[in-house]
């Protein structure tokens, strides 16, 4: 599907309360196209929907502009440089970024993790940085948000209409 027609299903998602749909979309887009910071800016706004500073942290990384607590957020989630690689989910070299400081972040984080380790690691080979994986990394628990108790319920609502329909089409087909 063109990159145009999934941004139209990701703002009708938005605006019909489908924010889990949305942020799927959204991340098949940036592993198809990920050097767009427009769409890693647009995930971010998703996950604050959520209440989740960590992750709208992690998709505004490579943005100057990007708020401190979700950055604090982010690095205290993916503590060491290797999950901060994977966490980024770049491909490439740094020079297809498209501003100086994105570029920037990510020769930071990839130099980070090749110091590390003691040898050089690559964005698009995984297993160059996995020694700095340790262990399985598994998102903390924190307490529920406002917005994500208010996504969560909107989604809900979404679903709870779309059984009503689906069931009064039932009962309409076998009247």
């Amino acid at each position: 599907m063109p990159l145009r027609e999934t941004l139209a299903r990701v703002d009708a998602d938005l605006a019909a309360g489908r924010v889990p749909v949305a942020r799927q979309r959204l991340r098949g887009l940036i592993s198809s196209f990920p050097h767009d910071l427009t769409l890693r800016r647009r995930l971010a706004g998703v996950y604050r929907l959520y209440g989740d500073a960590a992750e709208a942290g992690r998709w505004m990384y490579l943005e100057e502009d990007r708020n401190a607590d979700e950055t604090a957020a982010f690095e205290a989630r993916y503590r060491s440089p290797g999950w901060r690689m994977k966490a980024l989910a770049w491909h490439g070299p740094e020079t297809k970024a498209a501003t100086a400081f994105s570029e920037g972040q990510l020769v930071a984080v990839r130099t980070a993790c090749a110091e590390k380790l003691g040898h050089p690691v690559d964005w698009d080979d995984p297993t160059s940085y996995g020694d700095d994986l340790e262990g399985r990394y598994e998102a903390p628990s924190e307490p529920w948000t406002v917005g994500g108790v208010l996504a969560g319920v909107g989604c809900l609502a979404a679903a709870l209409v779309f059984l009503g329909i689906w069931v009064n089409g039932l009962v309409a087909l076998f009247d």
